[in-house]
């Protein structure tokens, strides 16, 4: 009983609950790294150097009036940011955030679950956030939101083309789709795929940001040309969901990255440097995922936006070509090694 039901529940509310306080606390983070940036200080009046900001700005959306456009598809219009928000959070049911720890005379798995197939439940779910933004374009019954819906679902199209064929090659490279798995033949090998697959590395890490509508890729919201994009007549907690969701997508893309070229929970170069294996391996896997969300916000307040018509010819005739020869190579490599 408390193996199959009170620890699995437990680990659900634990993630659950960690995952929306970091999301967040991201908020804080992007607004200060960006006033850093920029020579400013960010938010500083809420509680001691701004810290309690979150706090406010989730009680001022809570107590928002939440409307619903006049001609909206009301059902749909509600539905659309609760579509966004669910499929970012259930991905967790399969990122290892560590191995086992030894609590209450048990030895206790630092991950939800570990199925054989996680890479591709990974990919399954995730790409369904996208059709609570194509719905929230649709059902809003204005141009902006309906033109920022075409937007994301073209450019999900081009770049999950791109990723799914890194994840193949990394694949490859483990010989299995368990994300624990995948972690264990990083450690078997003593050296992380990020060194050995370097090509899918980076195509990942821009198909990311492509795939979470972050700068430089932020079309489908494009406050300039679009007022606000996909999200221009929500408000409320309707708005918050998929404010939610964008961040907590951040944090999906740079847990898996982390999984899968980083070594997940493993201390860097511990085969060479043992004394560094002190550290949890959790607190690892948090290092780096903690650095791959800094270098989302750092991008987002360096670089600026591309047109439309260079972010499709990037994903379909950049990224794709160099992920299909990354492929081959990977494949050619693997018979002749073996």
């Amino acid at each position: 009983m408390i193996d199959s039901f009170v620890i699995p529940l437990l680990k659900v509310v634990i993630v659950l609950n960690a995952t929306l306080v970091g999301v967040t606390y991201m908020v804080l983070l992007e607004r200060k790294v960006i006033a850093w940036a920029q020579s400013r200080l960010g938010p500083m009046r809420v509680g001691p150097y701004g810290v309690l900001q979150p706090i406010a700005d989730a009680v001022k959306l809570m107590l928002k009036e939440d409307i619903t456009p006049t001609r909206a598809d009301k059902w749909v219009f509600t539905a659309a940011p609760i579509i966004s928000m669910v499929p970012a959070l259930i991905v967790y049911a399969v990122i290892p955030f560590g191995d086992k720890v030894h609590l209450f005379g048990r030895d206790i798995s630092l991950y939800i679950t570990d199925i054989n197939v996680g890479l591709l439940y990974i990919v399954s779910v995730a790409s369904v956030g996208v059709y609570g933004i194509i719905l929230a374009g649709y059902s809003s019954n204005s141009k902006f939101p309906l033109l920022a819906s075409l937007r994301a679902s073209a450019q999900l199209i081009s770049y999950e083309v791109a990723v799914t064929l890194t994840l193949v090659s990394v694949i490859m490279m483990a010989g299995t789709l368990s994300m624990v798995g995948i972690v264990r033949a990083q450690e078997a090998g003593h050296v992380w795929f990020g060194f050995l697959q370097p090509f899918a590395f980076a195509i990942f890490f821009i198909g990311g940001l492509a795939e979470t509508n972050r700068a430089p890729f932020d079309l489908p919201e494009a406050e300039q040309e679009l007022t606000g994009g996909f999200h221009t007549e929500y408000s409320g907690m309707r708005f918050a969901l998929f404010f939610l969701a964008e961040y907590a997508n951040m944090i999906v893309v740079s847990s898996v990255a982390t999984t899968l070229f980083l070594g997940g929970w493993l201390a860097p170069f511990s085969h060479w440097l043992p004394f560094l294996n002190i550290v949890p391996g959790w607190i690892w896997f948090l290092i780096k995922s903690f650095v791959f969300l800094y270098i989302f916000i750092w991008v987002r307040a360096t670089l600026p936006r591309y047109r439309y018509d260079q972010l499709m010819n990037i994903g379909w005739k950049v990224l794709i070509p160099l992920a299909i020869i990354n492929l081959v190579v990977t494949g050619i490599i693997k018979v002749l090694l073996h």
